[in-house]
């Protein structure tokens, strides 16, 4: 028996059984279970019951003009956040990795918003931009300073609220990201910059050919992470806005799905389910789609 345990391999299936048994009762189990009550009509939690199975549950949401709002911000924060936060973070990398004092104290303060309670960061974002009664937040003082007028960023315009959700989300994920860059800005060979500077090459095109290529495979690790989360977003638009999303029309996909669970809309997982399911194979298809462009473009 020991010989075949060692000759088989058995020994190692046996090392990653309790991590597949875990990954298989919290994570492909509900995968399946939310997969097939999507397709279940008219769901009841309480009695465990259904009168049909079909498409009805993904007509619906398709159809839903509160998921559809919660695709189009989820989209919108996406397009803006993720290359915005990622070109921002590769720019201050840089930068941090060519200072030689108080490095370790400007790479502390960068990395403190991403340790702070996000709920916490959200109440700050809601000082400097809210309007009330008695102020009209720091930010429409500065735009006061420079004669514009003021603006009200939480409960006012639709841009203006999702400028807010925007400037919040990069604040959030930055400091994450330049954590990840930084280490692998220090982990490039320094020969290959000694090469260029004997060669006399400028540092934009030393950057260009040698910094970016060698650190590609973490900027794309950053970039497939930084989609998924942004899809994933919800947290951040509550700690603004409320949990009221629907009404101040900042509601994301996974808001969606929380609202048909728990919400003021709630009572309905098979709808929940299907969007769940709709949320999943857009993350899929992005993925996928940066799989085969990141083929072509990152240096392992």
């Amino acid at each position: 028996m020991r010989k075949f345990i060692q000759n088989s391999g058995a020994k190692a299936w046996l090392y990653l059984l309790p991590a597949v048994l875990f990954l298989g009762i919290f994570m492909v189990y509900p995968l399946i279970d939310v997969f097939v009550y999507s397709f279940e009509e008219g769901y009841n939690s309480a009695s465990q019951t259904y009168f049909g199975v079909g498409l009805y549950n993904y007509s619906y949401v398709l159809h839903d003009p509160y998921f559809l709002q919660a695709v189009k911000n989820t989209l919108i924060l996406v397009a803006i956040t993720v290359p915005l936060s990622t070109l921002l973070a590769l720019l201050i990398s840089f930068g941090l990795n060519s200072i030689t004092k108080l490095r370790e104290l400007f790479q502390t303060i960068y990395f403190l918003p991403y340790v702070t309670n996000t709920l916490a960061v959200g109440l700050v974002f809601m000082i400097l931009f809210k309007k009330t009664a008695y102020s009209d937040g720091m930010i429409n003082l500065l735009i006061h300073l420079f004669g514009g007028n003021s603006v009200d960023f939480i409960d006012g315009p639709y841009w203006a609220k999702m400028f807010v959700l925007c400037f919040y989300t990069i604040w959030i994920v930055l400091p994450f990201k330049i954590l990840i860059l930084t280490s692998a800005l220090a982990s490039v060979n320094q020969d290959y910059y000694n090469a260029a500077k004997v060669d006399g090459t400028s540092k934009f095109r030393t950057f260009m050919r040698i910094t970016l290529p060698m650190i590609s495979p973490m900027v794309f690790y950053l970039v497939i992470t930084g989609f998924i989360g942004a899809f994933k977003a919800y947290s951040d638009a509550v700690a603004l806005f409320g949990t009221n999303l629907n009404a101040a029309e900042m509601n994301t996909i996974v808001g969606y799905v929380y609202d048909m669970l728990y919400g003021n809309s709630g009572g309905y997982p098979s709808y929940a389910s299907a969007a769940a399911i709709i949320l999943f194979w857009i993350i899929l298809t992005i993925t996928c789609i940066n799989l085969l462009v990141g083929r072509k473009n990152v240096h392992y």
